[in-house]
């Protein structure tokens, strides 16, 4: 895929992707209010809603020659090396390109959602001093980029099982890291809520949800490759 057509690609899917997710917590509060239930049990309804949003969006990125809607995933298949035709250069451009479609995504959201459910609407925010949330964005980067590809590349081929076991993963970690950062994991999706809050050109938009959850990528895709080396390449004969 070219690194326009790539770039172009995540840009139109990043913002369908910000567009639908961002509403998972209004609807997750929406549906539980319908059916009566609180507590543990709306974790359920959030977990699948993430499964049915994340099996659409597989299905649309396949549909786009691979489009990507998150910028450390990119990054990590790439260091790994499943990242098919990717090049650096490519990669540099799609980050950009998914910073882009996460903003007009969110600027779309909230012109267009009933003024009722606005104020359900909520993105990554920082709940702890720099360093502690830095840290917390990194490590949890670091593990649901360790466990995505593990999943994708060495998982069950299933796909209908791989993103229910990435949805509850997702899950898992957004409970954990909600004292702390939100979390993002993503830094297209919390460039696009700094955006939006007029906070994009900060130091903590850059040291939390760009620099620590890129170092986590970069270090998940080396232990990806550390624990599961890539097949040696043939050696070619001489005469």
């Amino acid at each position: 895929m070219g690194v326009v057509k790539a770039a172009i690609g995540d840009a139109v899917v990043t913002f369908m992707w910000i567009f639908c997710a961002s509403t998972l917590g209004a609807a997750t509060s929406i549906i539980a209010n319908k059916i009566g239930v609180e507590g543990m049990a709306s974790l359920l309804i959030t977990t699948s809603l993430i499964f049915l949003i994340s099996f659409l969006f597989g299905s649309i990125a396949d549909a786009f020659g691979g489009a990507s809607f998150c910028a450390t995933g990119t990054l990590a298949f790439y260091i790994a090396g499943a990242g098919g035709d990717d090049t650096l250069m490519s990669t540099a451009v799609r980050f950009p390109a998914q910073a882009v479609g996460a903003v007009g995504g969110l600027l779309a959201l909230l012109e267009l959602i009933p003024l009722e459910y606005k104020h359900m609407l909520e993105g990554p925010a920082l709940k702890v001093d720099l360093h502690t949330g830095a840290i917390a964005e990194g490590v949890l980067t670091f593990i649901i980029t360790f466990i995505v590809l593990l999943i994708i590349i060495k998982g069950p081929k299933s796909f209908f099982l791989k993103n229910w076991i990435l949805s509850m993963v997702t899950m898992v970690l957004i409970v954990v890291g909600s004292s702390y950062t939100g979390p993002s994991m993503n830094p297209a999706n919390a460039f696009g809520w700094a955006y939006v809050n007029n906070k994009h050109i900060t130091w903590e938009q850059f040291y939390v949800y760009w620099i620590c959850p890129s170092l986590g990528a970069i270090l998940a895709a080396l232990s990806y490759r550390f624990v599961f080396p890539p097949p040696a390449a043939p050696k070619k004969k001489t005469a």
